[in-house]
């Protein structure tokens, strides 16, 4: 997808009803599939138990906060648990051109917009074996 076209997504992601998340697919390649995600206001935490996921920052700023323990947790599926935000853990501010990757199994959750936040997120299935 070329930066017009991301540009182009970001700019339909903000003409969404209001939601603390759009996600819109950038590109993919199954089982790997990169979405945009457009935060405007701090969502659910969320744990991945078979995915380590990629992020990039393409603009804005926030807080992440990883690790600890989900609080209010629930079961959004059978490989993905939410909560309402995140006992303990680490806080790191995140800003544009920022990349991080968030481990399998390890609660994430922005508990900080500034503005937007619009990042690129590539979930990575858990592959087995040996890598080459």
């Amino acid at each position: 997808m070329s930066a017009a076209e991301v540009s182009a997504l970001i700019a339909a992601a903000a003409q969404r009803p209001a939601a603390p998340l759009v996600a819109l697919p950038i590109i993919g390649l199954l089982p790997y599939v990169a979405n945009l995600e457009y935060r405007t206001a701090v969502g659910p935490a969320a744990v991945h138990e078979m995915d380590a996921e990629l992020f990039q920052v393409i603009d804005g700023s926030g807080v992440l906060v990883t690790g600890g323990r989900l609080t209010g947790e629930t079961r959004a599926d059978s490989e993905n648990r939410r909560g309402t935000g995140i006992e303990g853990g680490v806080a790191r501010n995140v800003a544009k051109g920022d990349y991080f990757i968030v481990p399998e199994g390890v609660p994430h959750w922005f508990s900080r917009i500034n503005g937007t936040l619009v990042l690129m997120s590539l979930h990575v299935p858990h592959q087995m074996g040996n890598p080459r």
